[in-house]
């Protein structure tokens, strides 16, 4: 028979790796903690209209890259390729908007798209992201750009990097499209099939094409930059100044636009030096007006989100070890059958106290259990023998630095309480 194999552009997170994950995920919990965050959980699945009508049927997630079928009852679902979009419907649908406002939330989630796997790029991934809604003023830009600088400063992670740029309002965009197709016509025929379409119904979406031609022939295309109103550029500088307050280095790179129709005004991305082409970690910006096409009134937002995949690769690339913390506190090595039966009524005693207490499980020698224990990072162990039990104390070794002590079994509990 076959092997069975996990599917292309997906991974097994196996027990030494998650880990490093939860300790991840931990310090984003804490941060969001700080900034007075809130987690919500959306479901894996939404009707294939919120992505269509959230992210933007020209985009390449909606027209490539969506899980898309139809359920036993007709219905077209799609397994989620982005966050945002199912929380905004959540948002209208359950009328956060009623609660006090600015409403704070993040989320921890996976997703799906159907594109080519690479390095820090899977077709099953994980992303970790904020959505901020209710806040129009530049300091909710900054606020949220804030946070993953702060992960980044707190996880010791060096070479990111954060590039920074407006795309303005309808009205901005609307001139500078003209400008943009202005442009891309004299060379429409050198374009790739994909941006020929992209020319008429989304130009912009051809600054992000990652074939050579194209970027050749956008590399000296209009900047949005120039093309802002006065309200969208008083916006970006105060921004910016906001930024400079919280001694956030950025460089503004008129260039980003982001991959998802919903985006306007600010738009950043914080880019690794240490992941080759595909080094941008984190990428977010503001989408006012995106509760609307909910059906809901509208509310101003931003957020961004981030590839856990990419992060975790990058803290590989830099060294950076998120160990948690040791998983067994106490390891029980028991000789015989009397001797189990303590272990287990002394190990229940403990975990009701919260202690992180283990015991063998397959009846092996001395030797093979402290070799097990010392394996799974057990911070101490005790052996419990004939004599122990008859004598109603043990010794209790650091496996740390081999010292030992002596403790009476009725006074374990008060052992690791201090």
């Amino acid at each position: 028979m076959a092997q069975i194999t996990a599917p292309k552009g997906t991974q097994d997170i196996l027990p030494k790796e998650s880990g490093r994950w939860q300790k991840a995920e931990s310090i984003m919990r804490e941060l969001c903690a700080q900034y007075g965050f809130k987690e919500i959980r959306t479901p894996v699945f939404e009707h294939t209209e919120v992505f269509v009508r959230g992210v933007g049927e020209t985009t390449d997630v909606v027209t490539k890259e969506m899980y898309t079928f139809e359920d036993k009852g007709g219905r077209s679902v799609t397994l989620r390729p982005e966050g945002t979009a199912g929380i905004v419907r959540s948002f209208v649908e359950n009328g956060l908007f009623n609660e006090a406002l600015p409403t704070k939330l993040f989320y921890m989630i996976q997703c799906f798209r159907y594109e080519k796997p690479q390095k820090g790029r899977l077709r099953e991934f994980h992303q970790f992201g904020l959505e901020l809604f209710g806040a129009p003023d530049p300091i909710a830009d900054a606020t949220i750009i804030s946070l993953p600088y702060r992960l980044f400063k707190k996880v010791g992670l060096e070479g990111i990097s954060l590039e920074l740029n407006s795309i303005g309002c309808k009205e901005c965009r609307a001139k500078y499209r003209e400008a943009l197709i202005a442009y891309f016509q004299k060379d429409e025929e050198q374009l790739c099939p994909t941006c020929r379409e992209r020319l008429q119904k989304n130009p912009m979406r051809i600054l992000d094409c990652k074939s050579e031609i194209c970027r050749g022939i956008a590399k000296d295309a209009p900047l949005i930059t120039d093309y802002l109103c006065g309200d969208c550029s008083e916006h970006f500088e105060a921004v910016k100044e906001y930024l400079s307050i919280m001694k956030i280095d950025y460089r503004v790179n008129p260039r980003i636009v982001r991959g998802l129709d919903y985006y306007n005004r600010t738009v950043f991305e914080f880019v690794s030096d240490q992941i080759g082409a595909q080094g941008t970690v984190c990428g977010g910006g503001r989408y006012d007006g995106m509760t609307e096409q909910f059906g809901g009134a509208p509310q101003p937002g931003i957020g961004f989100a981030m590839g856990m995949e990419r992060f975790m690769l990058v803290l590989e690339q830099a060294g950076i070890n998120l160990e948690e913390d040791n998983g067994c506190d106490l390891f029980l090595i028991p000789l015989g059958d009397r001797a189990c039966k303590e272990a287990v009524r002394i190990a229940d005693e403990l975990l009701d106290r919260g202690v992180r207490v283990q015991y063998d499980l397959l009846r092996r020698s001395v030797k093979a259990q402290m070799k097990y224990a010392d394996k799974i990072g057990a911070a101490r162990t005790m052996v419990l023998g004939d004599s122990e039990l008859d004598e109603g104390a043990a010794t209790i070794k650091n496996m740390a630095d081999g010292s030992q002590k002596k403790v009476a079994l009725n006074e374990l509990q008060e052992e690791f309480e201090q």
